[in-house]
């Protein structure tokens, strides 16, 4: 009797979260949704979808004056429910300018979701990339999302809201872009913090990690030898020669272009998190090989892991 207990605990288990994921959707109309990094990718195909789906949508870009905003604007079909503002988010009076934009736009059920899309990539080995470059990445990719989710925390509570992170599988591992990979890993941690911590006032965190999805947005465009070589110091060029950089090139683009092309899979994972009355806390969306890598990067011991990464480095 006591060893069918544990199987009978989880069936239950199981049939409440079916039960859970079964239930009515939210109802966007009247509910305010602010996305990063709209210019381009995820970003941009999200705040079309959101519209579409009746949320009232405040599109931060980089470049608001840019082909991008503009052609977002004329997507859905000018003013309206979806705004276009200026949000960088290394800038600390962008982020204000954009909370005070949105709280005096504020449908009539309030601010209902945050999605940290905004990011940048690019590909190096360790020593190859300055300083600056490190700090820049840091910038964008954590404490940008920082510094907007604390921006936002007060709204976010009021109206138990849900917020989204975009992360990538490259939190697990790295093949060349270890600067990417770090501050991804980074960002999982803080909301694995942050989620914890919300669960008391009803707000929800959820984490995208998508897999190589390159060709669907312009967050890392292919990179020459030459262009990698004109950007090493001399104590770099020391150590190595312009053929192997060529092959670490030829490696690193030629997985860019084996990206998938079907960003809307990524985006379906994003609604899903905004809608869902049972929101997942990490969507993987990823081909079969890619989270295959990611369970060997979590259950086997380092050294399986650094045999097979060797392994494709040296193809």
């Amino acid at each position: 009797m006591w060893t069918a207990a544990p199987v009978l605990l989880l069936l239950l288990l199981l049939l409440a979260r079916l039960a859970r994921r079964r239930a009515a959707r939210l109802e966007p109309a009247g509910r305010a949704v602010l996305i990063t990094g709209c210019d381009s990718g995820f970003g941009h195909l999200l705040a079309l979808r959101l519209h579409r789906l009746g949320f009232t949508v405040f599109a931060g870009c980089l470049c608001p004056g840019g082909e991008g905003a503009r052609r977002l604007q004329r997507e859905a079909g000018g003013a309206g429910r979806l705004r276009v503002l200026q949000l960088d988010v290394t800038r600390a009076r962008d982020v204000r300018a954009a909370k005070e934009l949105v709280l005096s736009h504020l449908p009539e059920r309030g601010f209902w979701g945050l999605v940290n899309n905004a990011g940048i990539s690019t590909f190096g080995e360790t020593g190859w990339l300055p300083m600056e470059t490190y700090e820049k990445f840091a910038d964008v990719n954590i404490l940008g999302s920082i510094r907007t989710t604390l921006a936002f925390l007060p709204l976010l509570r009021k109206y138990k809201g849900r917020v989204v992170f975009m992360s990538s599988i490259i939190a697990y591992f790295t093949l060349g872009n270890g600067i990417y990979s770090m501050t991804k890993a980074a960002i999982e941690k803080f909301c694995d913090a942050l989620r914890l911590e919300m669960k008391k006032f009803g707000v929800q965190v959820s984490i995208i990690q998508p897999g190589n999805y390159a060709r669907s947005t312009k967050i890392q465009p292919p990179l020459s030898a030459e262009e990698i070589w004109s950007e090493l110091s001399e104590e770099e060029k020391a150590v190595y020669n312009k053929e192997y950089v060529k092959e670490r090139a030829n490696f690193f683009n030629s997985i860019l272009s084996e990206g998938s092309t079907n960003g809307s899979e990524v985006v379906d994972a994003m609604v899903d998190a905004l809608t869902s009355p049972a929101p997942k806390a990490r969507y993987m969306v990823a081909k079969l090989k890619e989270k295959a890598l990611v369970f060997v990067c979590a259950l086997f011991p380092t050294v399986v892991m650094d045999s097979v990464l060797s392994y494709a480095l040296s193809k």
